[in-house]
C-alpha cells in the first residue's frame, strides 16, 4: 500500500493560512466540491491492525468529474501527525458502483466538503470547508521516492511555517465527526 504522513487540524477561518502559504511558497492546485459516501468495512483477519488502525472505505465523486475514486485506508485516532496506508482505484463508472458497494455494505455516512488543494513538494495541503462541521486544514505529505527522514522534515517544515501548532488538531476522520454531530442531533430531539 502507499504511505502518506498525515495531520488535520480544525480551525475558526482558514483565511489566515494564505498569506501564510504565499510565505510556504505553496502552489494552488484546484478548489473542488468533494462528496465522499463511507461504507461499512467489514473486521478484517489482522486484530493488530485492527485495534491501532480503523479501515475505512469510500467513494469519493468530484462535481463535473465523470470518473470516481475508490479509496481504502487505514489510519490510527491520534492527534498528532500519523501515518496512513492506502490504496485507490478510479471508478468510471460511479453511480453503478456506488449501488452495489450500498448493496453489499450498506452506507456508512456521508461527507461533502470544498476543497481547496495546495502542493509544497510531496505535501498536498487541503483547506477544507466542510458540510455541517467547519473548517479544517490538512496535511498529507506523501512517500515519493524521498527517505522517511526527508518526508518527515517536509511535513515538519510545511506544519511550522503553517503555525499548525495554534490550531486544534483532529485525531478521526470526517466521516466519524459527522457521525458523532448525527448522533448527538438524534439524542438532542428525543429528548425535546
Amino acid at each position: 500500500m502507499a504511505k502518506n504522513l498525515e495531520f488535520k487540524a480544525q480551525c475558526q477561518s482558514l483565511d489566515s493560512f494564505y498569506a501564510k502559504l504565499t510565505d510556504l511558497n505553496a502552489m494552488h492546485r484546484e478548489t473542488v466540491y468533494q462528496t465522499d459516501t463511507y461504507f461499512y468495512v467489514p473486521a478484517g483477519t489482522d486484530r493488530a491492525i485492527s485495534e491501532t488502525c480503523e479501515p475505512r472505505l469510500k467513494l469519493r465523486e468530484v462535481d463535473e468529474m465523470p470518473e470516481a475514486w475508490l479509496i481504502y485506508y487505514e489510519r490510527p485516532n491520534q492527534d498528532v501527525s500519523r501515518y496512513s496506508q492506502y490504496q485507490l482505484c478510479v471508478i468510471t463508472e460511479p453511480s453503478t458502483f456506488k449501488n452495489l458497494l450500498t448493496a453489499a455494505l450498506g452506507i456508512k455516512t456521508i461527507v461533502r466538503k470544498q476543497r481547496e488543494l495546495w502542493m509544497f513538494n510531496n505535501t498536498r495541503i487541503h483547506l477544507d470547508r466542510v458540510d455541517d462541521l467547519g473548517q479544517f486544514i490538512e496535511l498529507e505529505t506523501m512517500f515519493q521516492g524521498q527517505t522517511e527522514t526527508e518526508a518527515i522534515d517536509e511535513h515538519q517544515h510545511v506544519k511550522t511555517t503553517l503555525h499548525l501548532e495554534t490550531t486544534d488538531p483532529v485525531a478521526v476522520s470526517y466521516s466519524d465527526l459527522v457521525m458523532q454531530t448525527q448522533k448527538y442531533c438524534a439524542s438532542v430531539s428525543t429528548v425535546s
